[in-house]
């Protein structure tokens, strides 16, 4: 026993030998060294499952011999908080791994390997195949994480590094491919489940009995859900660690790269998961259609794209507005055509009885009720004049109503909703003004009469007044969730057409702006020059572009005075929420505020061109001439320091002392110009000439000063004031010499502003401007032009070539080099030198401008980690005739309040002693979690097994009855997603409503980003051209994306 005993440790030190490094090359040391030496672990000899492919991973079983579990030793002492608070974490990570391997192997060992061996068979083979795939390889994969884990944590008190370890375990390509065939098929999984549990009664008692003998109680579908949730839960893991982890420790740069690796993975599970989801809706709807149907052969072409489907509530109303029926409806926007289908759960057959099959299919049957061309879809708003939607020869019916005769139909006056809000509205501000005017004749009586003076007369219009504010809550209401869609119908015998109008109920407001913005972008997409508007530069150029890039909105002249050959200098956003706006007009708007676009001609005068985007194309409000051309714009918004405690302190203070937004321009001449730009009216508040006076090419602000970048390369900075002029330019600026050439740009981070100079970028401290600086290229010659943040690193273009290039914000090391030309090489053969002309990072894209006009998007991270780029990215076909001036971004957040439904404004109502559950601590561990912002990783939304009758998956077991035994504690619950309320997990879905954690959910945020260039071009070849702009006017294209919900 003792030479066995020395013989395993011996190969136990082996392995942790090979594991120590955490590296790739570590990890394949691993594994080779497991499958020669440790007994423990071997290879699979027999494939016991034909359609389960080997991927070259190892099978574990389970025998005496196990490998020792990670465990941390005693704390030492002297630790500092932080260390502390990193120990407490890394425990968590190895409790939930630990917790998470044991849940596989109970998958495997309690219900799959069971039913595999049961005679008689309560589960075919290959179902149980289908059931558990591709489990036992994601337990592969975790044991080997497992194993390398606890060589760390032996390790930790001297090392204290575990980022390395997460990006050598699942950066692999066989770790997505595992994946995602598991998310893939886990709704199908799960329906398998419910009809074996329907059909087959040995089936449903196995469940019960492996329920009931399990220390948890926690049902098959409890442990299966947990490799959905096991990425999410690694990510908030590794972001806690991060926050604890200073600056210049080991392990900083590495937690940054897990977190890129594991939000990478996520990314892609999530853009295949909608593709499965996509391709089995519309294979379900296709399955209830004819297969000579027009419909049929659309839907199988292969040229359909879903873009959305939900379940939505359609209703009927009488004459008066009162509600005659109401039924559930499949709607589906694909990106051409509207199809809604009845909802059918039970078919029959021919006999007229219900058969087994039929009555648990694997997903819900449909049969179509109507499709139409999308571009004859309009949306029409409660109150919106009927005269917009229709015309004099058009007939509008409800559908499921009553045909009316010509005849009866008022002319040119349509009645839309419940119940003829809009037209009670018009007739209370009538009988309004009515009463005013006989309250003006009370006024002149002499005598005194009852029931007939000013008292009562103005109580008469209080009254209407009070009706006038219910009937525009009842009108804003009906806007928030009724989705009414006018739809062209078949000719009568006149030959007249008809149009009949749908009226349906959404889930939520959310769910109502949704349809509206996508069937808004969706129509735009269908234009000559969205067909395509992107390009996948893959080898066989047949990539579809994602149904979520950006759709080329609009194209404007960026200057109405085209008499001048003015050159664009600079843009900015300056968000001004328009409160005027319907409820669904902020759906279809471009971001609400005004775009100001800066230029001018070389050697003469500047123009500023201010233009209304409350509206779906701008529309321009208000221009005006400068003396010089405009080089660069700052949008500096208001002040965010101001504590809760100085509340009193602004009170008494003048209320002209009041900072609101500015826009700062740099001119040509060396003047700094700063605009008020609550409004329109353009008030220059400040102004001033840079030293020397050199022309300002940047301009950037800080949390201390305003910093110019000067074409000497002088470096002027001006303080911050607290009067109502946020910056202090009457007196001499502080001037830092960063170096002989040029300062190109600027660039804001947290403490710091990054200032280029040549071929050198200089890091300057926000509040003491001390600098240090580093070499960005190896080439004196070449200068660096444009650099922009995301996540822990910085993008930087420069004056030559064709390559960006990233660096780490905190150790300023060069992490990652791409070549743009080999992405654009397909759409200008030929062309060997290209240059970046801008940048721009937003919502995960990084935006790339080249000096043949050509644009270039490329997918990067979001969170804190490194900003690496992974993917080909897509190459836009729409671009501009000359170089790429500037990329811009506008974004304006939607109001909270507009999208609480009357459900949760009513539940927001209630007393506190009505609450439901407590809500945890800030302090505690799971307060933290719960107040973390959601929705940003691992978005698919599980397609609910709900509607299927039998017994519901539900891990949560109902409160047993007074008396009731254990028996009764284990039958299913009802299936209302309470194992997907832990932080930060998948999006589910259940019998049509949402789950309780999107009530967090209260912004929706509106994105557009605009280029700027001389003219428009088509790269794809096609004649269309959205505006009219010459070659050589300068020109802004405007891309909309689909609103972050």
């Amino acid at each position: 026993m003792q030479e066995l005993k020395h013989k395993c440790d011996c190969k136990m030190t082996q392995l942790m030998k090979a594991a120590k490094s955490g590296t790739r090359d570590g990890l394949e040391k691993t594994r080779m060294a497991v499958m020669r030496k440790v007994s423990f672990l071997h290879r699979k000899d027999v494939l016991g499952d034909s359609e389960e492919e080997d991927m070259g991973l190892l099978e574990v079983s389970v025998t005496d011999i196990k490998p020792p579990a990670p465990e941390l030793g005693p704390m030492p002492d002297g630790l500092s908080p932080q260390q502390v608070v990193r120990r407490h974490i890394l425990s968590s990570i190895v409790q939930s791994e630990g917790s998470y391997v044991e849940s596989l192997k109970r998958i495997l060992q309690d219900y799959r390997n069971p039913l595999m061996e049961m005679e008689p068979k309560a589960l075919s083979v290959r179902k149980c195949q289908v059931v558990f795939l591709r489990v036992r390889e994601i337990l592969h994969l975790h044991s080997m994480f497992q194993i390398a884990l606890s060589s760390r944590v032996a390790e930790w008190d001297s090392t204290e590094k575990i980022g390395d370890l997460f990006v050598a375990s699942f950066s692999k390509s066989m770790v997505l491919d595992v994946y995602s065939d598991y998310v893939n098929n886990f709704t199908n999984a799960m329906c398998i489940i419910k009809k074996a549990c329907l059909t087959k009664p040995a089936f449903l008692e196995f469940l019960k009995r492996r329920q009931v003998c399990s220390p948890d109680r926690v049902t098959l579908y409890g442990l299966m859900v947990k490799p959905i949730q096991r990425f999410p839960q690694f990510i908030l893991l590794l972001q806690d660690m991060l926050k604890n982890t200073p600056r210049g420790h080991p392990d900083r740069l590495s937690l940054q790269l897990a977190l890129t690796e594991l939000e990478t993975l996520a990314e892609k599970l999530n853009e295949q998961k909608r593709l499965a989801d996509q391709v089995a809706e519309i294979q379900q709807l296709t399955k209830s259609v004819s297969d000579r149907s027009s419909l049929n052969k659309l839907l199988t072409s292969g040229q359909r794209q879903l873009l959305l489907c939900e379940t939505l509530t359609e209703t009927v109303y009488g004459d008066r507005g009162q509600l005659l029926k109401s039924k559930e409806r499949r709607v589906f926007l694909l990106n051409d055509m509207l199809v809604c289908a009845n909802i059918n759960f039970k078919p029959a057959n021919h006999r007229g009885q219900l058969e087994i099959s039929s009555l648990v299919p694997l997903g819900p049957k449909y049969v179509v009720k109507w499709n139409t061309a999308l571009p004859q879809v309009q949306v029409v708003e409660v109150g919106q004049d009927g005269g917009a939607c229709d015309k004099d020869n058009v007939l509008i019916q409800h559908a499921g109503a009553k045909k009316a005769s010509p005849a009866s139909q008022p002319h040119n006056k349509v009645y839309l909703g419940p119940p003829r809000l809009f037209q009670e509205l018009q007739d209370l501000q009538k009988d309004l003004a009515v009463v005013e005017q006989i309250t003006l004749l009370i006024s002149t009586l002499h005598g005194t009469y009852q029931n007939l003076n000013m008292t009562v007369a103005q109580d008469w219009c209080l009254a209407l007044q009070r009706l006038m504010r219910v009937k525009e809550e009842e009108i804003h209401s009906a806007n928030k969730c009724r989705l009414r869609l006018l739809l062209p119908g078949k000719p009568d015998k006149s030959g007249r057409p008809i149009s009949f109008m749908v009226v349906f109920i959404t889930p939520n407001p959310l769910s109502k702006i949704s349809w509206v913005n996508r069937l808004h972008l969706a129509k735009i997409g269908l234009r000559e020059e969205n067909q395509p508007g992107w390009l996948c530069p893959d080898e066989d150029r047949k990539s579809k572009a994602p149904f979520w890039c950006p759709i080329l909105a609009c194209c404007v002249p960026a200057f109405s005075s085209r008499a001048l050959s003015l050159q664009l200098g600079a843009l900015v956003h300056s968000p001004v929420n328009c409160p005027l706006l319907g409820f669904s007009a902020v759906s279809t708007s471009l971001p609400q505020g005004y775009l100001w676009v800066g230029g001018g001609q070389e050697g003469a005068g500047g123009q500023v061109e201010i233009f209304s985007l409350n509206r779906p194309s701008p529309r321009t409000v208000k221009s005006f001439s400068l003396a010089a051309p405009v080089l660069c714009m700052e949008y500096i918004p208001e002040p965010e320091e101001e504590a809760e405690g100085s509340e009193e302190s602004r009170a008494t203070t003048d209320p002209s002392a009041t900072v609101h937004p500015t826009i700062c321009l740099g001119l040509q001449d060396g003047s700094i110009l700063l605009y008020g730009s609550v409004d329109t009216g353009t008030q220059c508040l400040a102004t001033c000439r840079s030293p020397g006076p050199q022309p300002v090419l940047c301009l950037r602000y800080s949390p201390f000063f305003l910093l110019a970048g000067l074409q000497d390369g002088t470096l002027a900075a001006y303080p911050r004031t607290s009067g109502g002029v946020p910056w202090d330019l009457e007196s001499p600026p502080t001037c830092l010499t960063i170096g002989p050439g040029p300062i190109r740009t600027l660039l804001s981070l947290e403490d710091a502003v990054w200032a280029s100079c040549g071929q050198r970028v200089t890091v300057l401290d926000c509040a003491t401007l001390q600098t240090q600086s580093f070499e960005a290229h190896q080439d004196e010659a070449v200068s660096v032009t444009h650099m922009v943040k995301a996540g822990s690193g910085v993008w930087m273009a420069f004056s030559s070539g064709s390559s960006i290039r990233l660096f780490h914000t905190e150790t300023l090391e060069h992490l990652q080099e791409i070549n743009i030309a080999t992405r654009t090489t397909f759409l200008l053969p030929g062309q060997k030198h290209l240059c970046i002309t801008s940048l721009l990072i937003c919502q995960g894209l990084l935006w790339v401008g080249t000096d043949q006009g050509v644009i270039v998007l490329l997918p990067v991270p979001r969170l804190e980690g490194i900003p690496k780029i992974t993917g080909k990215g897509m190459v836009s076909l729409n671009g501009h005739c000359g170089p790429v001036a500037f990329l811009a971004v506008a974004t304006s957040i939607l109001a909270p309040d507009v999208l609480r439904s009357d459900q949760e404004e009513a539940e927001e109502d209630k007393p506190d002693g009505q609450a439901q559950e407590p809500v945890p601590g800030p302090d505690s561990h799971v307060g933290r979690e719960l107040t973390r912002k959601k929705g940003i990783l691992l978005q698919y939304r599980l397609r609910s097994t709900a509607h299927l009758p039998g017994p519901l998956l539900s891990v949560r077991e109902p409160a047993p009855a007074d008396g009731s035994g254990p028996a009764a504690a284990l039958e299913h619950s009802e299936e209302d997603g309470s194992i997907y309320e832990m932080a930060d997990d998948p999006d589910v879905w259940v019998r049509s409503r949402p789950c309780a954690r999107d009530a967090h959910r209260k912004e929706i945020c509106s994105v557009a980003i605009i280029s700027g260039g001389q003219g428009y071009r088509n790269f794809g070849g096609g004649s269309g051209r959205p505006a009219p702009c010459g070659e050589t006017d300068s020109t802004l294209l405007i891309w909309q994306v689909p609103l972050t919900l």
